[in-house]
């Protein structure tokens, strides 16, 4: 009972000692994490650095607590890193002139499958119609049937 006691004292005790800092450090952990999702690791490419275990990615989200430690704004931020890194570590990139194909191009090369899908499809009852076999062919297949008919019945 003494021990349970005692281990309920540090614990209120401690957590009363951690409790003014911890409300800041809690939002700061909040905007940090959000800010992340938005931010692509440079050593895995395909993960955000919220989401990296990298030593870069590590590196670079406590550069940016200590940014944010100091006062800047997000856009602050994404200008450093943009400047540094350039518009590869956003992970969804600016819409911009030069960043159109990635915005855009899957939309065309939809577009041109869907018109390419349509014209061979339209194309393709007057294909049916046609013989594939020369007349001569068929005549040929037509000999080969009769024969084996008048075997059968022979």
């Amino acid at each position: 009972m003494t021990i349970a006691l005692a281990l309920t004292f540090q614990i209120l005790l401690f957590g009363a000692a951690t409790q003014p800092g911890s409300d800041e450090d809690g939002q700061l952990d909040e905007r940090l994490q959000a800010f992340a999702r938005q931010v692509r690791c440079l050593v895995c490419q395909n993960e955000t650095l919220a989401d990296s275990r990298a030593e870069l990615a590590i590196d670079l989200k406590r550069e940016i607590r200590e940014q944010m430690k100091a006062g800047r704004s997000d856009e602050q931020i994404i200008a450093f890193l943009t400047e540094r890194y350039g518009d590869f570590v956003l992970y969804r990139p600016r819409l911009q002139p030069r960043t159109y194909p990635l915005w855009f191009g899957p939309f065309v090369l939809l577009g041109g499958g869907l018109f390419g899908l349509y014209r061979r499809l339209r194309r393709w009852p007057a294909q049916a119609d046609e013989p594939s076999f020369s007349v001569a062919e068929l005549r040929r297949a037509r000999q080969l049937l009769d024969r084996s008919e008048k075997r059968e019945t022979a």
